[in-house]
């Protein structure tokens, strides 16, 4: 996005605001005020690329800020606005969204979205990410961030460094340590507290906000945290994530002695197209893995989040952490990425704990039945090891744990349940727009306003005051009390324990590399 100037006279529906780079003018969008593709970071291009972000060039004039900037490089189906409109995507993408009620004077609370997409995948124009329907309710001012994916975001090339063409690991990680500096530098100046920021995202953006927990660099930038169906296991390994780099050279075509040449200079769409087919041969190759993803480099990242939780040293913020009743079914129908039938199951036990599959297993009524290896896969990827964050951070911090278990007449039609990524429709609020009224035509419109009223009230409370309201408990490891969402709410004590004790010394890749 390149900066204009304009006079006010012109724009007479913007709005001007001063940040520490210069000034940005948004645009009013009915009762709210959004302003739209403020850089936060250099654009990482040419020499940039593969590298940390780097502060932005202040600028003179106005930027004009009323469209969203370009999506991270991807594959372009995964950037659709709608049938036939895509956002358009470049390497020049490290931009953020500010959305809020007109008026600056007040110091509210900010909320903060990472999106997800297993860190190949997404981009904060998503109309589900727009956030409108929680400023309205909670006034709270709500950003939305940019940060690079794939190859260009999530892979370790820096063993293939050269004095004259250096490159940095956890580039996606940084760019989101980026944004959360600029918040703190300008949120003031569009009515939000620097000091009263919860960090909250859902899947890969879920294991971005457990992460940036564990980054030293990070602390003091947010106040709380917010995890909605997080993969912890996307962190990996310095030696896993140096033999994924050598895998991609070879299927790039080069050796180590081109490797630099080829990464600053090929397309970043060749590069990009080159990470799927790295993505396609881990997971083939090492079921339940996937090659994007935060790499503990012992620098920027010095351990493993599950390791700082168990010691302490994560920071110690309130954390609404939880899961959705069957994570799984989404990906067994639509993106095969996850370890959900029993052959990749077994395959997936023989190289990291033989001895844990026949306990795991049976407890999976009905296994190697496709609905139980499903539901085996999803609580692996996202409900075992959440809950070992969850269990790990109630010693040191407040800690709330939930399940989102609504799905409408439709969704279970589908066989979908309550699937990995649904509880954002209520997050959002998409039960009176379009999409939401055709979803529940068959049934559950009612159920879908009531859960979305639940969820709100609560995510909204907890960004106010660090706690959600008074009817969900606090998480521990006695009582192991979890909210669980649906049209009629209820907390339970230790849901789903058997499964719970069969998962218990479990560690999945961690430590090895097979």
């Amino acid at each position: 996005m390149t900066p204009s100037t304009s006079t006010t006279g012109m724009l007479t529906t913007d709005t001007l605001v001063k940040t520490n780079e210069g000034l940005v003018r948004g645009k009013r969008v009915g009762d709210l005020v959004t302003w739209r593709g403020i850089p936060y970071a250099a654009p990482p291009v040419g020499s940039l690329r593969l590298r940390a972000p780097q502060p932005v060039t202040p600028w003179s004039g106005e930027l004009d800020a009323r469209e969203f900037g370009d999506a991270p490089v991807q594959n372009k189906k995964f950037t659709m606005l709608r049938p036939g409109k895509y956002q358009p995507s470049s390497e020049n993408c490290l931009t953020l969204n500010v959305l809020a009620k007109p008026g600056t004077s007040a110091s509210r609370p900010v909320m903060v979205f990472i999106y997800g997409g297993a860190y190949a995948m997404g981009m904060s124009a998503t109309a589900l990410y727009g956030g409108q329907s929680l400023v309205r309710r909670g006034d709270i001012v709500y950003v939305s961030i940019n940060y690079r994916l794939g190859a260009l975001g999530y892979l370790d090339f820096t063993q293939y460094s050269t004095p004259e063409r250096p490159f940095d690991s956890n580039l996606g990680l940084r760019d989101q340590v980026a944004a959360l500096e600029w918040v703190r530098r300008n949120i003031a100046e569009f009515g939000g507290d620097p000091d009263n920021v919860t960090v909250f995202g859902e899947s890969a953006g879920a294991n971005a906000v457990t992460t940036l927990m564990a980054t030293p660099a990070a602390k003091g930038l947010f106040a709380r945290a917010i995890a909605q169906s997080s993969a912890p296991g996307l962190v990996t390994t310095a030696d896993r994530a140096a033999g994924w780099a050598s895998d991609y050279m070879s299927l790039l075509g080069t050796d180590d002695a081109h490797a630099a040449e080829a990464l600053s200079t090929f397309p970043p769409s060749a590069l990009g197209k080159v990470g799927d087919r790295l993505a396609t041969k881990v997971a083939s190759e090492t079921p339940g893995l996937h090659p994007f993803g935060p790499v503990i480099d012992g620098d920027f990242l010095p351990k493993s989040p599950f390791d700082a939780f168990a010691d302490g040293s994560a920071h110690r913020v309130p954390m609404i952490i939880g899961t959705n009743a069957r994570e799984g079914t989404l990906f067994s129908k639509f993106l095969d990425a996850l370890p959900t039938d029993a052959d990749r199951i077994g395959r997936m036990f023989a190289l990291t704990d033989p001895a844990a599959e026949t306990r795991v297993t049976a407890a999976y009524l009905g296994y190697p039945e496709p609905d139980a290896a499903v539901n085996l896969g999803g609580d692996l990827t996202f409900w075992k090891p959440s809950l070992d964050l969850t269990q790990a951070h109630s010693a040191y911090a407040p800690t709330y744990s939930y399940r989102f278990d609504f799905a409408p007449r439709s969704m279970k039609w589908l066989g979908l349940d309550a699937t990995h990524g649904f509880e954002l429709f209520a997050v959002f609020d998409i039960a009176d727009t379009l999409f939401g009224r055709g979803l529940t035509f068959p049934g559950g419109r009612r159920g879908l306003r009531t859960v979305t009223d639940t969820v709100q009230r609560h995510w909204l409370h907890f960004a106010t005051s660090g706690k959600p309201l008074a009817s969900w408990p606090r998480y521990d490891t006695k009582r192991r009390a979890t909210f669980v969402f649906d049209a009629v709410t209820t907390v339970r004590d230790d849901p789903r324990r058997e499964r719970r004790l069969a998962w218990e010394g479990y560690s999945g890749y961690n430590g090895k590399t097979p």
